[in-house]
């Protein structure tokens, strides 16, 4: 499967801001999807990862439908947590419909959501017939994430390690259900798991005087230990004395 990454998105995404549609809602997009002349949100979306050789699976240019689709075909995609050019889909507040507009999500801040969208403007948040950078109040977006599974995210992870506070962490885990934090957990102890011990101190003859004293059985050193586990070790580091 072709994957693009979220870099390759956005670069393509930032490239149209400032586009604007022609009358009677006439746009390069709409020509390209094959259905122009009608609301094309969606039909941006879909030809920014077409650009990339990676296009969504589903090609419609509804927002309603887009997101049925997922939710009935991949609904592993539906994230509560977004990666940088994902597809976001947005409900305003009072409208008839849940799936009112969309957009690529480019950043999150505490309390908003920044994204490059296509038919919309300050006078029209869904209609508005630019491509625009848009920041929205995430009380006002309520937005749902679809991470496509052709999205390959490329995260400078340095960089995201300087930048995100602890209290972002937290939140970001609060929006997590108990099996999803289980699940992350355990993916990170699988992680550490396979990673060496360290070599700039006597780490490999500490892990050997903790197996001769029963403390351990040497397997899995680099995981951290659970609460209890770590009771176990120091009563049982207490007996050998």
């Amino acid at each position: 499967m072709k994957t693009a990454t979220s870099e390759e998105i956005l670069a393509i995404a930032a490239e149209e801001i400032g586009y604007h549609e022609e009358p009677g809602k006439r746009n390069k997009y709409g020509k390209w999807f094959g259905k122009d002349g009608v609301p094309w949100c969606m039909e941006f979306v879909q030809w920014v990862y077409a650009q990339t050789g990676a296009p969504l699976p589903y090609k419609t240019a509804s927002c309603g439908e887009l997101l049925r689709w997922y939710q009935k075909n991949q609904p592993d995609c539906i994230a509560k947590t977004p990666i940088p050019g994902c597809v976001v889909i947005f409900d305003w507040p009072g409208t008839r419909y849940d799936t009112d507009h969309t957009g690529i999500f480019e950043g999150m801040g505490k309390l908003t959501i920044t994204t490059i969208d296509g038919n919309t403007s300050n006078e029209s948040e869904g209609n508005g017939g630019w491509v625009e950078r848009r920041t929205r109040k995430l009380s006002y977006a309520n937005p749902v994430f679809i991470v496509p599974r052709e999205l390959e995210d490329d995260m400078d992870i340095n960089k995201f390690i300087e930048e995100i506070t602890p209290a972002q962490v937290y939140a970001m885990a609060c929006k997590l259900d108990g099996p999803s934090l289980y699940k992350l957990y355990t993916r990170l102890e699988d992680y550490m798991a396979q990673q060496p011990l360290p070599t700039s101190w006597n780490a490999q003859e500490e892990l050997q005087e903790a197996v001769r004293m029963g403390i351990t059985d040497g397997s899995r050193p680099m995981v951290p230990a659970k609460r209890y586990e770590t009771a176990i070790m120091v009563k049982r580091s207490v007996k050998k004395r």
